[in-house]
């Protein structure tokens, strides 16, 4: 998984705000990309549902907040819909920006064995280095601790 001082890997993945969105091509401007497991699972909808609460404080320090996982871009939408949430998402099937962060990892659950998305956050900074990452993400209160890192910029 990557860390602070590494060079995020570029992507182009497809939005639900229409189109697809380049990581390159949002700087200067820093960046947050959280990567989830799944849409409309317990800690999923939270972490989304809390990014969205401070969409706003986010924007007004200038950060773009972005949301992947490997859900098409449809089940994406209904996601949103469903939820009232304002964070862009982006559909990652192909798993390239997963594998890239490096957060397509091997996962154990109830004795089996499967690949995953590894709940992780990425605070990009505007010459698309990694300035913090939250490896192994704890949901309640991330998106808080998120922005103070963002603020801290």
């Amino acid at each position: 998984m990557l860390t602070s001082g590494d060079m995020a890997p570029d992507f182009t993945l497809p939005a639900t705000t229409g189109g697809t969105i380049t990581l390159s091509q949002l700087r200067p401007a820093p960046v947050v990309v959280f990567f989830y497991p799944k849409d409309d699972t317990p800690g999923c909808t939270i972490e989304n549902k809390d990014f969205t609460s401070l969409a706003a404080e986010f924007e007004a320090a200038g950060a773009k907040v972005l949301g992947i996982s490997k859900d098409s871009l449809g089940k994406h939408e209904k996601f949103s819909a469903k939820h009232d949430l304002s964070v862009t998402l982006l559909s990652d099937e192909d798993s390239d920006a997963c594998e890239g962060f490096g957060v397509w990892q091997e996962k154990k659950m109830y004795g089996k064995t499967f690949m995953g998305i590894q709940r992780a956050t990425f605070l990009i900074d505007g010459d698309g280095r990694i300035a913090r990452a939250w490896p192994k993400v704890k949901v309640d209160g991330h998106a808080q601790e998120v922005l103070e890192a963002v603020k801290a910029l």
